[in-house]
């Protein structure tokens, strides 16, 4: 009875798999296509189809993985060589999400339900892509996100990424658990970079990193909002190495800690986390004492869109932390239209969360954004080529937003309005209210 039952298993799976590839040759002809593509002759034949047929994932097989930073067709391209030359337990906090990653994977699927409107015929010679951010101007309105420990994606680190932002003319947005001082950032970008805050649990120790801060020549400083009470970071915790050797290894290595230190925390006495409670209390120490532009990163609601325009915050920083704070299932650019609403141009919004494309910057910049920042592609592009791999993520996303823009209909930044998009009533409606 029981090989009956392996046997019926085999078969069905094996029909299963004959059915897939069946399925596959129907998509791939062009006699099909011509017929309006397998479900329409699935239907003309009377063939039930049962289950829809996905599409074809992007594979990585070993002759496709890129060895040089110019093969790369678009940011994608950095994931799988970068996957190769990280370590395993730094590439695992990397890529996971919280809980079971349903926000991470939402980000990028948000972009699926907006559709760009584009306009024919007009002259697009001549596309500026220039922004003013927070009394800067770049070059675009991509900016590299804060990401901590840099170094741990290759010893190029955030020297590499502010070496490539400078030579495109690109905001980028330090973090405080960066693997370089600030000092030498600055120096490497050419200009002030943003620096986001964790805010320590110690004000004093609070106020010298402001201070220290400010000296360097920074303007603007983010708040992050959306980690103070800790993160289920259950895919990191599986995707570990079981052996922690190598881990020990980096970061206790016989000279000290290498990809461990964090020199923005430097003699800062009794630093023990982030600070607790982290709330508008805080926010007004911080608005008192720092003197620059004041963001807050992590703004998920309107709420707290108007709560932060109350207490004389600068912008607002749209972001669910790359699906690594709170499970919400909710993309940003999902989120966004909500933000943009209840700012109601009284400060600029920023976002990230999944951006892989120009087409995704276009989307965000039609709702209302003013910047948009990519983390994980700038982290991709670091671990596969270190700074040349920076420098070529930052060329195609640049390349693929003037290209979106052109075929849009759109000359400048400022001229990518809602009237470019169709999404859902539900998404659009909040800004259907404002008018």
């Amino acid at each position: 009875m029981a090989d009956e039952q392996v046997n019926t298993q085999f078969t069905s799976e094996s029909q299963a798999s004959a059915r897939r590839k069946f399925l596959k040759f129907l998509a791939a002809s062009p006699c099909i296509a011509s017929l309006g593509g397998v479900a329409a002759f699935l239907a003309d034949s009377g063939i039930d189809a049962q289950e829809p047929y996905p599409p074809a994932p992007k594979t990585s097989a070993p002759s496709d993985v890129i060895t040089d930073p110019s093969q790369a067709l678009d940011v994608f391209d950095f994931e799988e060589p970068a996957h190769r030359n990280v370590s395993q337990g730094h590439w695992a906090y990397m890529v996971s999400g919280v809980d079971a990653d349903a926000t991470l994977r939402a980000n990028r699927d948000g972009f699926n339900h907006i559709q760009l409107v584009p306009r024919r015929l007009r002259d697009m010679s001549k596309i500026d892509m220039k922004v003013n951010l927070f009394g800067a101007t770049y070059n675009s309105p991509i900016f590299t996100c804060p990401t901590g420990g840099q170094k741990s994606m290759h010893p190029d680190g955030e020297l590499g990424i502010a070496r490539a932002a400078k030579a495109h003319g690109t905001a980028q947005y330090l973090s405080t658990n960066t693997s370089t001082s600030v000092e030498e950032v600055n120096a490497a970008h050419g200009s002030p970079v943003w620096y986001q805050l964790y805010a320590p649990n110690i004000w004093e120790a609070c106020e010298k990193l402001l201070d220290r801060v400010a000296a360097s020549g920074c303007t603007v400083v983010g708040l992050t909002t959306d980690t103070a009470g800790g993160r289920n970071s259950e895919t990191d915790l599986r995707l570990r190495p079981k052996d922690m050797t190598q881990c020990h290894a980096c970061h206790q290595g016989p000279e000290g800690p290498a990809n461990s230190e964090r020199p923005m925390l430097a003699n800062l006495a009794d630093i023990k986390g982030q600070r607790m409670p982290l709330d508008w209390n805080y926010v007004d120490l911080i608005r008192k004492q720092w003197k620059g532009k004041f963001l807050l990163k992590g703004i998920l609601t309107p709420e707290d869109t108007k709560m932060a325009i109350d207490h004389g915050i600068d912008g607002i920083h749209v972001s669910n932390h790359g699906g690594r704070a709170t499970e919400t299932g909710m993309s940003t650019v999902q989120t966004l239209p909500y933000i943009i609403t209840a700012a109601n141009n009284q400060v600029p919004v920023i976002v990230d969360g999944g951006f892989r494309r120009g087409t995704d910057v276009f989307k965000a910049l039609a709702i209302g954004a003013k910047g948009v920042g990519i983390g994980r592609p700038t982290l991709w592009g670091l671990g596969a080529f270190g700074q040349a791999g920076v420098d070529k993520v930052l060329e195609i996303m640049q390349r693929e937003l003037r290209l979106a823009m052109s075929t849009s209909g759109t000359l400048t930044v400022a001229d990518i309005k809602i009237d470019y998009l169709r999404m859902p009533d539900s998404w659009r409606a909040p800004l259907a209210a404002r008018g």
